[in-house]
């Protein structure tokens, strides 16, 4: 799977809007690889190929991509190890399956096709297709966090503990949006993990990755968070909905799902994704974010995401003047801080507020913003139908607004 990153600067709280207007200009180009399922996507590809995991685990054996750095003297040398025995347990991998129709067009059953190429012609059938991703127990009862795209679609799913004990799950819920699922196996007593709080990572911290990665099952790596705050258009996957923790502790495809660990052994996210044909660019969903997910999929089986309906971009002094020399960009900003509104939805919440194109947001329930990642978080942590408080900037002109977020239409959550 991949995308290419949009403006660094933009955040698009509907992710159908990417429209490559003149003043816009990437800041990278980027392929994001999901490390899950590889039924759907990247991950778990090599656990049913004995020779080409054999040939990648020997070339993983002589690399020294993603070492850790050394330990600072003052530094416990076994808390790794601490923290492996008291986590490891709680570490699960999943093992998912799904059954696909193959059809073939309606073009080959002429006769034409059947008469001169025959058996040469594809076959209609079912095919089965595999992945593996990791997991982590939350409570003693079963239930267990993952990554959406790890049980896409899938007709089975079998969790295997570090014990050797195996059982059958049941999804009780996934969200495309933020790549969160919820899995749960009829078991008591299990060991679970500590969630932390990923609000107050700080880059340069200790970071520990437990999972499956390439079918080796139980692997430990560490690292350090690289960054926090990374959007979803930075790490080139516009169509979610999460500000991801970058670390350079070593994940591969397997790797999904898993937890990533501070050096207390709390877990402050969930392994998701690299940057392909990168070196030490992993990222994870902040453990906030994802149960913050759970606990709404653990109650109803879904979530309802907040949004307003508008594409908007932080002011910078560049993006002022390419605007207002552009006379095709249909705008004009006359001020120098806050978050343009780009363009607003027809029927949205926003335009039923009264949010027009070319407004500045410069402050949300009385906090000023500066970015657009901050206008989105805002919206995320809201509530659908609840009210938001915008103060704007409109031809020179202050306008205070309220606005009821509504749901992410369902459409647009599986683009």
């Amino acid at each position: 799977m991949k995308n290419q990153v949009r403006d660094g600067d933009q955040s698009l709280i509907n992710p159908k809007y990417n429209n490559n207007t003149p003043w816009k200009k990437a800041a990278a180009s980027l392929s994001l690889v999901l490390l899950g399922s590889g039924m759907t996507l990247a991950g778990g590809y090599l656990a049913g190929n004995n020779q080409q995991l054999s040939e990648s685990a020997s070339k993983l054996a002589v690399s020294r991509v993603n070492a850790a750095p050394p330990l600072p003297a003052a530094t416990d040398p076994n808390f790794v190890i601490q923290v492996v025995q008291k986590v490891g347990p709680a570490v699960v991998r999943i093992d998912s399956s799904r059954t696909v129709q193959s059809r073939i067009p309606a073009e080959f059953n002429d006769p034409f096709f059947r008469r001169f190429f025959g058996s040469q012609l594809p076959q209609q059938g079912q095919r089965v297709e595999r992945g593996t991703g990791s997991g982590f127990i939350i409570s003693g009862d079963g239930r267990i966090l993952t990554n959406a795209h790890v049980v896409d679609g899938a007709d089975t799913v079998r969790v295997t503990l570090k014990d050797g004990r195996s059982f059958q799950g049941k999804v009780l819920g996934r969200d495309t949006l933020t790549d969160v699922a919820v899995i749960k196996i009829q078991a008591e007593n299990l060991p679970s993990v500590t969630l932390g709080n990923s609000d107050q990572l700080q880059s340069g911290e200790w970071a520990i990755a437990i999972g499956n990665p390439l079918g080796l099952d139980n692997t430990v790596t560490t690292g350090i968070i690289s960054a926090t705050g990374r959007t979803s258009n930075q790490v080139g996957a516009p169509d979610k909905r999460v500000e991801f923790i970058q670390t350079d502790a070593a994940i591969n495809p397997g790797n999904s799902g898993g937890p990533l660990l501070n050096a207390r052994g709390e877990v402050i996210g969930m392994n998701t994704a690299i940057i392909q044909r990168a070196q030490g660019l992993g990222f994870a969903i902040p453990i906030n974010t994802a149960q913050r997910i759970s606990t709404q999929l653990i109650a109803t089986g879904k979530v309802q995401h907040p949004y307003l309906g508008i594409q908007m971009v932080g002011l910078t002094p560049q993006i002022k003047e390419n605007l207002n020399s552009d006379p095709n960009s249909g705008l004009s900003v006359n001020e120098d801080k806050g978050v343009l509104v780009v363009r607003v939805m027809p029927n949205s919440p926003a335009a039923k507020a009264g949010i027009r194109a070319g407004d500045v947001i410069q402050a949300l329930n009385g906090q000023s913003v500066t970015d657009a990642s901050g206008v989105q978080k805002a919206v995320d942590n809201s509530q659908v139908g609840g009210n938001l408080r915008l103060e704007l900037r409109r031809n020179g002109q202050s306008i205070n607004l309220a606005v009821q977020p509504g749901a992410f239409p369902t459409e647009q959550a599986q683009l």
